[in-house]
């Protein structure tokens, strides 16, 4: 009995021991001074945004590259170099746009898809152009125009996720393409303007797109299109769209390795990941056009290379993988070339713990997008507790957030991958603020918070992949399935 007794207190005693061992080893190398070192290095002026294939993203990957060096990080043992090459088709933005409908001439155009097109002719107006708005009406070899959104909800969100099911719609009924007529503020048509009109790359690996249907976006604030269309429901428009593009880029994730330090569990991998390209420079706002890109994702950039630092001097149990990904702000590139191009097998990768970041709003947490939907959701809400912070959940589902950070190319294989972020309650005005704006520069962040936010990251890092138990998926979640299959477990 007394054995016993003085067996699980000395139980209980080095598991204490070994958790504050791990604290210590963690506030030993994230400071402050560092961070901030660091963040304003990347979201400096000099590095314009750090958009993807210009030389101020080579310059980021060069220093990122040479930092994981500095720890002691390993490179990719094929190349004996941290930098991946990603290759990608680059389409570029037209040089002159040109629409009209009788007196009506629109100056703002959000080419949707980008194609140079050419036409005269009709054009019928479908009021949203749903299914039920083809009834008994004949678009062959002519233009769907329609408001955008639906009549329920006409928030860019909600018009975003139509767009596909318009284009269907129109295409199936014979359609040339759609013209979808929105009513936007300048600032809002300035984003929609920097997402669409821009330069847009895919990553080479996809089939070519050679589909001619045309789609685009016209800024009509007067509504004088829709007033146009009240009597008939049928017009004569001209359409131009030249100047358009195509070409191949070079960009480059930044990968290192540490190898773990247990003989059965350094064969497992978790990969600590983040993008850390940004937008670019943009429409000037008060005279600044430089994206710094500070909190997205100069903050997740650095919180990885706070955890190489860390696992490099104390390696844990499983071996880490750290990669630092272009081409997020472009369509999830990156992270999509990586899992069609990994550098260890996929199925020896067992988590994916990302950090991206839009903004925050509450210094008291860190926001796990996908806590719950893993095993590993007691570690991270301890790791947090630690250093005074609260773990929560995607408070914004409405956002998709899980799926629009690089997590998802590797949730989609079936690697469990949540993302780790600045703590926030909702998206709000907080949020939008800084949100891909020319605001979002290094020294408008706490960085008494990011110290918390940082240490917190890195001894959830520590305990993930010191777990004896291998984390995977909870059971029902949307990529239950595909886990099972990618490490061919029964579960």
């Amino acid at each position: 009995m007394k054995k016993s007794l003085l067996l699980s207190l000395l139980f209980i005693f080095s598991t204490i021991s070994y958790s504050q061992n791990d604290v210590e080893k963690v506030k030993s190398t994230v400071s402050k001074n560092e961070i901030e070192g660091h963040i304003y290095f990347l979201a400096s002026d000099e590095l314009k945004g750090r958009q993807t294939g210009t030389q101020e993203n080579k310059i980021a990957a060069q220093y990122l590259a040479n930092m994981l060096r500095s720890y002691g990080v390993k490179p990719i043992p094929e190349t004996n170099n941290y930098l991946q090459t990603v290759e990608l088709k680059k389409t570029s933005g037209a040089t002159k746009t040109i629409f009209k409908s009788g007196d009506i001439q629109l100056e703002q155009i959000f080419t949707i898809n980008s194609i140079n097109t050419y036409y005269k002719g009709k054009a019928v107006f479908l009021n949203y152009g749903l299914e039920e708005d083809y009834a008994n009406v004949d678009v062959r070899g002519k233009y769907v125009m329609c408001i955008v959104g639906s009549a329920d909800n006409k928030d860019m969100r909600a018009a975003f996720s139509k767009a596909r099911e318009k284009r269907e719609l129109a295409k199936k009924n014979g359609a040339l393409g759609v013209i979808e007529v929105c009513n936007l503020d300048n600032e809002t048509a300035s984003r929609v303007a920097h997402y669409f009109n821009g330069s847009k790359m895919e990553v080479s690996i996809q089939k070519e797109n050679t589909d001619e249907f045309s789609y685009l976006w016209v800024n009509d604030t007067a509504e004088s299109i829709s007033n146009s269309f009240v009597e008939n429901k049928e017009a004569e428009i001209k359409l131009k769209v030249e100047g358009i593009e195509k070409s191949m880029v070079y960009s480059q994730n930044v990968v290192g390795i540490v190898e773990g330090t247990d003989p059965k569990l350094k064969n497992e991998y978790i990969i600590y990941s983040a993008h850390y390209d940004h937008v670019g420079v943009g429409k000037p706002v008060e005279n600044d056009s430089i994206y710094n890109g500070a909190r997205d994702n100069a903050v997740g950039t650095v919180t990885v290379l706070s955890s190489a630092e860390n696992i490099a001097k104390y390696p844990t149990k499983r071996s880490a993988l750290f990669i630092l990904f272009t081409g997020e702000e472009k369509g999830l590139l990156g992270s999509k070339w990586y899992v069609e191009n990994p550098i260890v097998p996929l199925k020896q990768m067992v988590y994916c713990f990302n950090s991206d970041n839009g903004g925050y709003n509450d210094t008291t947490k860190a926001t796990i997008i996908g806590l719950g939907r893993t095993t590993a959701k007691d570690d991270i809400i301890n790791a947090a507790k630690q250093f005074g912070l609260e773990a929560i959940d995607d408070p914004a589902p409405e956002q998709g957030l899980f799926d629009r950070s690089d997590n998802v190319n590797f949730a989609a294989k079936g690697i469990p991958a949540p993302t780790f972020s600045m703590g926030f309650t909702a998206f709000d005005e907080e949020i939008t603020k800084y949100y891909h704006q020319v605001t979002d520069n290094p020294d408008s962040v706490d960085y008494d918070y990011l110290l918390k936010f940082f240490q917190s990251y890195v001894l959830a890092c520590r305990k993930i992949a010191d777990n004896p138990k291998t984390p995977f998926w909870v059971e029902g979640d949307k990529y239950y399935d595909a886990g099972k299959k990618l490490y061919q477990v029964q579960k």
